[in-house]
């Protein structure tokens, strides 16, 4: 496959998730503010955030901002976290960043716009909440 968003599509899920059942789903958008304010404060420790709450900041920052200023965002953000914690900023990756920012706001163009933040979240999650997914994009496509 050449250009284009791709998935190792054998680790993704097709099927739309019972938001209240799945295992490491949230039960009400108080539980997702919670993981953005912990984030932005740095108050979550670094050991506690973990890929699906990466995840959950980006459909946040989706839902309330341009593509271009998640990513912004997003960047911002987990480089403030990496300082606060005293994580060296070599774990941080800004192709990578995007390229998750991009996977996530693909998966959202994919789901009904009437959704709410819980149920676009938990999709989210269900698709992309599997950290071995392989995400690949070409290198046009790294502009938001």
């Amino acid at each position: 496959m050449t250009g284009g968003l791709r998935f190792d599509l054998r680790l993704l899920s097709r099927n739309p998730p019972d938001c209240n059942t799945k295992m490491g789903h949230f039960q009400n958008e108080k539980e997702i503010e919670a993981v953005v304010r912990g984030f932005e404060s740095c108050s979550t420790q670094a050991g506690d955030f973990k890929h699906r709450d990466h995840l959950t900041v980006g459909v946040w920052y989706l839902r309330h901002s341009t593509p271009e200023q998640a990513f912004q965002r997003m960047c911002a953000g987990l480089l403030r976290f990496l300082d606060q914690h005293g994580v060296g900023r070599t774990k941080y990756d800004e192709r990578l960043t995007m390229k998750w920012i991009k996977a996530i706001q693909k998966t959202m163009e994919e789901i009904n716009s009437d959704l709410s933040l819980l149920q676009v979240t938990n999709l989210v999650i269900d698709r992309l909440g599997d950290s071995r997914v392989v995400v690949d994009l070409s290198s046009s496509e790294l502009n938001l």
